[in-house]
């Protein structure tokens, strides 16, 4: 494999990421929106997308395809954010400036996925 380091970064912050979702259901099932039906269902999914597509990435082939996939999935969880925002008990008790700060920082991530794209 002849890939740039950051992407073995990004890989690995996902497969990680991905991994929690199995090891502290809890915290994720949290921030889930009411508003989704089967929040178990939607953990165990984003968890298993986030898994795959850091090792996708990995993978010279399929880099650019987990890249998109990336970006889909960051869109799709950012409900996510708003929620941690707009409710306490999903805030985690984070300053409200640091809830703020991480619904732009999405559009630095996908950003860096998208690098990935082509």
């Amino acid at each position: 494999m002849n890939l740039p380091w950051h992407i073995y970064l990004m890989a690995s912050l996902y497969i990680i990421a991905g991994i929690n979702h199995f090891r502290n259901p809890g915290m994720y099932l949290k921030i889930i929106p009411p508003y989704f039906s089967n929040p178990k269902l939607l953990n165990i999914l984003s968890g298993v997308a986030e898994i795959i597509l850091g090792l996708l990435l990995l993978i010279s082939a399929t880099s650019h395809f987990a890249a998109w996939g990336i970006i889909a999935l960051l869109i799709a969880v950012f409900p996510t954010h708003i929620y941690m925002y707009q409710n306490k008990k999903a805030s985690f008790g984070l300053p409200r400036w640091v809830l703020i700060l991480r619904m732009p920082f999405q559009l630095v991530l996908i950003y860096w996925a998208y690098q990935y794209t082509f």
